[in-house]
């Protein structure tokens, strides 16, 4: 659409409202407020490619969306509506008057019922990479009134997890569109998970948008969503819709996903009962050796249908025995990782202190193993009383028993 064809006919400029809902009530919590232009033919266009026109004068994005948000705001009041309604604001835009009239156009419309903790602004990431430091202040500004802040399309292109938490947003909003493609898919999934995780640190809820399929509904649920946007749930429409709109779809996959985890988890402690109980008269042989090489080479043939790589260390962390590895179906050692400390890696101190104490050996998440790129999983155990056998599981194995995958 041409820009000058919608600013002489800005009358045709609407609000369409793209519901959001919560993983914990799976009720509607709030709409996206989007930019709408009602075509002669009755046709609706999004106006999306209109607000990220780098030609588009900036003036004539402002007053568009002016429109929008006094048309947003008066069907929301009249509605007597309590939801959430998130705001797409361009940051550099947003900054050229400190963000003093938008601010003053939700005021307007506190008289008549607007609550501005129930506002929420939403910034790419990837915008105003040089107005942060502002953008910071402004909207620091914002929380005072209680409007809250959402950080947008994180996980299409990686993220800046410094300058996100820098901005110390409310919501994070994940887009999930990258899942959809063939390639590089298992990395982009890492990001999702280093996301989830700078979420709790920051105390900021995670919302995955985009959503266009059960598998990622089901991705959102398992990394800590507590809100889900998308066509999968809800076309964006001109009015509000009941809270209960799709309460039916997400309570019955809730339980889908609930019997699937529950599934794997009991695949996990079987796996590790049965490890622990097959380890356990070759870790007696273990006690009261000084060479590890030994030891391991001894109980290697036990463990060659599950197991690729084998070492022994100290509650320290630090290696005593060498890497014995599984090279075309024969265990070799490789002694250059003899003296290795491994009490860097993550929640190994913690596993250590846990066996330790409990006695019983740990099966780790899925992660990627350095060396070889494959999904992996290590089964660690107690051999004596500061001492530790580390057990690689490989990539074959797990994936001849998808449940532990």
């Amino acid at each position: 659409m041409d820009p000058l064809d919608i600013m002489t006919n800005i009358e045709k400029v609407t609000p369409y409202y793209q519901a959001i809902f919560s993983a914990a009530s799976q009720e509607v919590i709030g709409y996206e407020v989007l930019g709408r232009f009602q075509m002669e033919n009755g046709d609706v266009k999004s106006l999306g490619a209109f607000f990220r026109d780098k030609t588009v004068p900036g003036e004539y994005q402002l007053e568009v969306d002016k429109v929008i948000i006094n048309k947003a705001l008066t069907y929301y009041t009249e509605q007597d509506c309590t939801s959430k309604l998130f705001f797409n604001q361009n940051a550099e835009l947003l900054l050229e008057d400190q963000g003093e009239s938008l601010l003053e156009l939700f005021l307007s419309y506190v008289p008549r019922g607007l609550k501005l903790e129930n506002i929420v602004i939403e910034v790419d990431e990837h915008s105003s990479m040089e107005g942060e430091e502002f953008l910071q202040h402004l909207f620091n500004y914002y929380r005072t009134y209680g409007i809250q802040l959402s950080v947008a399309n994180i996980g299409d292109a990686g993220a800046n997890m410094d300058r996100i938490g820098r901005l110390n947003p409310n919501i994070l909003k994940v887009n999930l569109e990258i899942l959809r493609q063939s390639y590089e898919v298992a990395a982009h999934q890492d990001i999702l998970y280093s996301l989830s995780i700078l979420s709790r640190k920051i105390g900021a809820a995670l919302m995955y948008e985009n959503m266009e399929a059960s598998f990622q509904l089901q991705y959102a649920w398992r990394n800590g969503g507590r809100y889900y946007q998308g066509y999968y749930l809800h076309k964006p429409e001109p009015n509000f819709i009941d809270i209960y709109h799709a309460k039916n779809v997400l309570v019955e996959k809730f339980q889908q996903f609930i019997r699937y985890e529950k599934r794997k988890l009991q695949a996990i402690h079987q796996f590790t009962g049965m490890l622990q109980t097959r380890l356990q008269p070759l870790i007696l042989k273990g006690h009261n050796l000084e060479d590890y090489d030994e030891w391991l080479n001894s109980i290697a043939d036990e463990l060659t249908n599950i197991s690729f790589r084998m070492y022994v260390c100290d509650e320290n962390g630090f290696q005593l025995s060498s890497n014995l590895t599984k090279d075309n179906g024969k265990w070799k050692p490789d002694k250059s990782y003899k003296g290795k400390n491994w009490s860097w890696r993550p929640y190994f101190l913690e596993h250590v202190m846990k066996m330790t104490i409990e006695k019983k050996g740990i099966l780790s998440d899925l992660y990627s193993d350095i060396e070889s790129g494959e999904s992996v999983r290590t089964y660690s155990c107690l051999i004596n009383q500061n001492r530790f056998l580390y057990v690689d599981i490989s990539y074959e194995y797990l994936y001849e028993n998808q449940d532990l995958l």
